[in-house]
C-alpha cells in the first residue's frame, strides 16, 4: 500500500480515512480538492490541475482522496496500487455531511482549498450528494472493475466496514 486513490461520495468519511492512513503508513496525503482548487473554492485551470496531479503521481508514495475529473481519476486507479472506494448507503453521507457543516462552524477543514468556508459549500454538497450516487456510482463501480487486476480493492459498503476498515488498517502502531 504505497500509491492509494480514495474515493467516495461527498461527507464519506474519504478525507479522515486518508489523512489517518497517511499517518499509520507514512506516506504523503493529498486532497484532490487542494490539488484542483485554489483559495475560495475556486476551480484553477485544467492544465494547472492536470499537472499538479500527474506530479502527485509520478512519486513512488501518495494517498489522494476525492474524484475530480474522470480522466484525472482513472490515471490515478492506473497508477495506484490501492484503490478504496467508500460506498455507504445515503443516508449515512448526508447525517455525516449535517455534522461536518456545525463542526466546520468553528474549526476549519483542514484539507480544503485555503481560506474556504465549507458553509458557502455544503448546500450545494447536498444536491451533488444526491447525483453522485445515482449518476457517476454505476461508472465508478464499472472503471473500479476494470482497473481491479494487480490492485487491492476495497469496496466499503457498510458503517461496519468502514470502521474494520480504519481499526484494521489506518490505526497508528507503535514502533
Amino acid at each position: 500500500m504505497n500509491r492509494v486513490a480514495i474515493i467516495a461520495n461527498t461527507g464519506s468519511g474519504k478525507s479522515m480515512v486518508g489523512r489517518r492512513l497517511s499517518l499509520a503508513r507514512q506516506l504523503p496525503f493529498f486532497s484532490i480538492d487542494q490539488i484542483l482548487l485554489d483559495p475560495g473554492w475556486t476551480p484553477i485551470a485544467y492544465i494547472e490541475g492536470k499537472r499538479r496531479h500527474d506530479q502527485i503521481l509520478a512519486g513512488d508514495q501518495w494517498i489522494i482522496d476525492g474524484l475530480g475529473p474522470s480522466d484525472l481519476m482513472e490515471a490515478r486507479f492506473a497508477a495506484a496500487d490501492t484503490i478504496i472506494f467508500v460506498d455507504l448507503p445515503l443516508y449515512v453521507y448526508y447525517w455525516w455531511t449535517i455534522k461536518r457543516k456545525i463542526t466546520r462552524l468553528f474549526r476549519p477543514r483542514p484539507d480544503g482549498p485555503e481560506d474556504s468556508s465549507m458553509l458557502s459549500a455544503t448546500d450545494p454538497l447536498f444536491k451533488l450528494l444526491w447525483d453522485v450516487r445515482r449518476q457517476s456510482r454505476p461508472s465508478l463501480l464499472e472503471t473500479i472493475e476494470h482497473y481491479r487486476a494487480g490492485r487491492d480493492v476495497f469496496h466499503i459498503q457498510s458503517l461496519r466496514e468502514f470502521r474494520r476498515f480504519v481499526r484494521t488498517h489506518c490505526d497508528v502502531k507503535e514502533q
